[in-house]
């Protein structure tokens, strides 16, 4: 009898154990559907020669590796990829700096403020990235925009008929204004999220103790924000990283693009515009083998983190 009711406890934990992957089976299914189909097509690409005459029904030729020997020996490449890195780096700084201090403020605000505050960031965040891009590209034009009016007449500085967007430096700040503004608001509210979970108590005592706001966040809030905080660093630079609608926006009002291309832009002129989809194909694999790599990080140091 004693066995027997082991056994049917035993039999019950594993079923408990296996309920939970049981149940992420369906959404296992949905995302291989929409997500696997499209990264085996483009793998497969990646290793063929894939041009305009493919698209209109040639049969593909394979060429292995030569699309990534090509992307790989391409001086433009690498200026690309590192022009990427260095403008997603400033990006997620901004953003990441931007909306932790959002978040601070909005634990110190009262109920109207701070429902004023939500309101701001809730919009921004809903609009879309040609619409936000187009109300930007408005801001900073060079004839009637309110940016140069603001400069010039306000502060006196001569930027009356400046252009914005023909050097690539000063094309990449408004780039970084506006990917920063629309990026802001999710990490505001989740940082934000994260600061309601920090037990007052605790606070409280450090308080007690003779700590500065400074200690307290350093040594109490921090260490319950780290987890937050690195997944919103990896989807940062992943996010900042692929921006594309930004950015090929701002060169369709007045950027030139050999110049201001960051690696979205980059492969839609390399497969779409130029035809050869094969060696797009290639550098979107690259990008992914990256993203992957970002992503292996996250995951490792989150096992460390349970571990420990």
């Amino acid at each position: 009898m004693t066995l027997a009711l082991r056994g049917r406890r035993l039999s019950s934990r594993r079923r408990g154990e296996l309920l939970p992957y049981l149940l992420l089976i369906p959404a296992g299914i949905v995302i291989l559907a929409i997500t696997a189909y499209p990264l085996v097509q483009l793998l497969i690409m990646s290793f063929q020669e894939f041009g305009r005459a493919q698209i209109f029904g040639a049969p593909p030729t394979w060429i292995w590796l030569e699309n990534y020997l090509d992307v790989l020996t391409d001086q433009t490449f690498w200026v690309v990829l590192g022009r990427s890195v260095a403008f997603a780096l400033v990006n997620v700084l901004t953003t990441m700096s931007l909306g932790i201090l959002i978040a601070l403020l909005m634990t110190r605000l009262n109920r109207g403020f701070k429902l004023l505050v939500s309101i701001g960031l809730l919009l921004a965040w809903a609009m879309p990235p040609i619409t936000a891009t187009i109300v930007w590209g408005w801001l900073f034009d060079t004839d009637s925009g309110v940016i140069n009016y603001v400069l010039s007449t306000v502060f006196g500085l001569p930027f009356t008929g400046h252009s914005w967007l023909i050097q690539p430096l000063s094309f990449f700040f408004v780039a970084t204004v506006i990917i920063t503004w629309q990026s802001i608001p999710f990490v505001a509210f989740t940082v934000f999220a994260g600061l309601t979970q920090v037990p007052n108590e605790i606070l409280e005592a450090a308080e007690l103790d003779g700590s500065t706001r400074l200690q307290r966040f350093r040594f109490v809030t921090f260490p319950y924000l780290r987890p937050v905080l690195l997944v919103l660093l990896i989807l940062q630079i992943i996010w900042d990283m692929r921006v594309f609608p930004q950015i090929k926006a701002l060169q369709t009002v007045g950027g030139i693009a050999a110049e201001t291309n960051t690696i979205g832009p980059y492969i839609y002129s390399v497969s779409v515009a130029g035809g050869n989809l094969g060696v797009g194909g290639a550098i979107a694999v690259i990008l992914v083998i990256v993203m992957l790599g970002l992503s292996a990080y996250y995951i490792r140091s989150t096992l460390r983190q349970d571990e420990a």
